[in-house]
């Protein structure tokens, strides 16, 4: 989350962003059974015919909002089944679950059967206050059982796949600064069904834990200094996905998803304006046909009106 407190303002000045529709007047419960408006975006609104960026073919794109209730924003991270099941964290401490809709040729073209609720704590009541719902970091192991990094309050808990409340993990015995701490968090399967990695947006530093034992210090991702490590996935063949992310006033959001592995890059992506950008926090990776990946990125919109919740998808083929 870091340099985003005067984001919705900087963006109103610029003129960078829509105006969206207003946002109900109160907060409505979280509940099952939320409406959500999924609304196309191109690419490129200079140039909707665009279909790629480099070697990542676009796949479709939407904006998320729902006159059902205030709290689908803040989205931070996802996960997404190869069945269309996606579930994403959001920093107010809510984890929203949906169905995404594809098309005859599989773009992206909808989400449906939404559902919104707060992540309960250990004492299993609902998280209260931004200083312990501050949701980051989400990912899911073998066992369906799911993990969530925080932020501010910095913490890594496991929620059960049968429900229930979560319970302490092993993170990285590191200090972190309050609003800058542990973003990037994935499963890491190929170390074993407990294991995951997770990473630090200031630093790119990243760390390999496991369930059953502590964290091990990792590589640091290699990035420029104004970027922050805030997700990353494993993927087949020994390679990883990292998401870096940019913001000034002047250029506004910046992206960089690059796919490495232990030889170096082998893929990078970059998505700045006048493409269809934003807070981009969330990625996800599904399996394709023939060897392609799926990403999809999900933007957290930090409860702003100057900001969208976008979920892009992309198609990448490995070499």
């Amino acid at each position: 989350m870091r340099g985003w407190r005067g984001l919705a303002a900087a963006l109103a000045l610029a003129g960078c962003a829509p105006a969206p529709a207003a946002l109900p007047a109160a907060p409505v419960p979280a509940g099952p059974g939320i409406a959500v408006a999924a609304a196309p975006v191109p690419l490129d609104p200079a140039d909707p015919a665009r279909q790629a960026v480099g070697a990542f073919a676009f796949a479709g794109g939407l904006v998320l909002t729902s006159d059902a209730t205030a709290r689908l924003h803040g989205l931070s991270d996802l996960v997404v089944a190869p069945d269309g099941r996606m579930t994403a964290v959001s920093d107010e401490g809510d984890l929203f679950d949906a169905r995404l809709v594809l098309d005859r040729a599989g773009r992206l073209t909808g989400v449906t059967a939404g559902r919104i609720a707060g992540l309960p704590g250990l004492d299993g009541k609902p998280l209260q206050g931004k200083e312990w719902s501050d949701a980051e970091g989400l990912t899911g192991l073998q066992s369906g059982d799911r993990l969530v990094s925080f932020e501010r309050h910095h913490r890594i808990w496991l929620y059960p796949a049968g429900g229930g409340p979560p319970r302490p993990a092993p993170a990285p015995q590191a200090t972190f600064p309050e609003n800058d701490g542990l973003e990037a968090l994935a499963a890491d399967p190929a170390a074993g069904a407990d294991a995951y990695i997770v990473g630090a947006e200031d630093t790119g530093e990243t760390w390999s834990c496991q369930l059953s034992t502590s964290c091990v210090k990792g590589p640091t991702v290699d990035k420029p200094p104004e970027f922050g490590l805030v997700a990353m996935t494993r993927l087949p063949a020994g390679r990883t996905a990292y998401l870096l992310r940019a913001y000034d006033p002047l250029r506004g959001s910046r992206i960089i998803l690059k796919v490495q592995d232990d030889r170096g890059e082998v893929a990078r992506m970059e998505l700045a304006r006048p493409l269809s950008v934003d807070n981009f926090e969330g990625l996800a990776a599904v399996p394709g046909a023939k060897g392609a990946v799926r990403f999809y990125l999900v933007s957290d919109d930090n409860f702003s009106p100057a900001q969208r919740t976008l979920l892009l998808a992309f198609d990448w083929t490995p070499p």
